[in-house]
């Protein structure tokens, strides 16, 4: 009776052993390379989030905002002279004036509805249209709609639909709404 260990034994324990620690550092190199990604849907998440806040936080008007009778209409009739409508507008002075645009110093948007169709990128920018360093690989496009609420009419209920997309084909696309929660829903 022999308490040793013959070579053919410890060849056996040393080729199970390496196969062991092969597979443990296999997985951990999938894991150490997937780890990004997380990182990569949580940044955009963050985007999308913020931008969606933007544009919920803007006047819900029947008319536009520039127009005189923006603080008291009750429909589009009570409008002056500017409904507003999806998408941002023209300055209304012959031949035509400048565009809102995001982060306009003369015609910034002034209405939820002004974010429709809104697509910035590469690259993300705040309200001042200063590039946000790290996101240059970043897209983002909003969508806004009227759609029903439950009892609310889409006339008085806007889907703003804000889709980022990132590195590594990361899509993140969140969904709010605004609501015309006074006659003119101004801030």
């Amino acid at each position: 009776m022999s308490l040793g260990v013959s070579l053919v034994e410890l060849i056996v324990f040393v080729v199970i052993v390496s196969a062991a620690v092969a597979g443990v550092l296999g997985a951990l190199g999938i894991a150490t390379r997937s780890s990004a990604d997380p990182m990569l849907q949580k940044q955009a998440l963050a985007i999308a989030e913020a931008v969606l806040e933007e544009a919920q936080l803007m006047p819900f008007t029947y008319c536009d905002p520039d127009d005189a009778n923006a603080a008291t209409a009750l429909n589009t009739a009570g409008c002056a002279a500017a409904v507003e409508n999806p998408g941002p507008e023209a300055l209304n002075v012959p031949p035509t004036g400048p565009v809102e645009t995001r982060s306009g110093t003369v015609r910034p948007y002034d209405n939820v509805n002004d974010y429709n169709g809104f697509s910035m990128g590469p690259g993300i920018t705040d309200i001042t249209g200063a590039a946000i360093t790290g996101l240059g690989a970043y897209t983002a496009t909003v969508s806004v709609a009227g759609q029903a609420l439950g009892a609310i009419p889409a006339s008085d209920s806007l889907l703003i639909m804000v889709t980022v997309t990132g590195p590594g084909n990361t899509t993140v696309t969140l969904h709010g709404y605004r609501v015309r929660y006074a006659p003119n829903a101004l801030p």
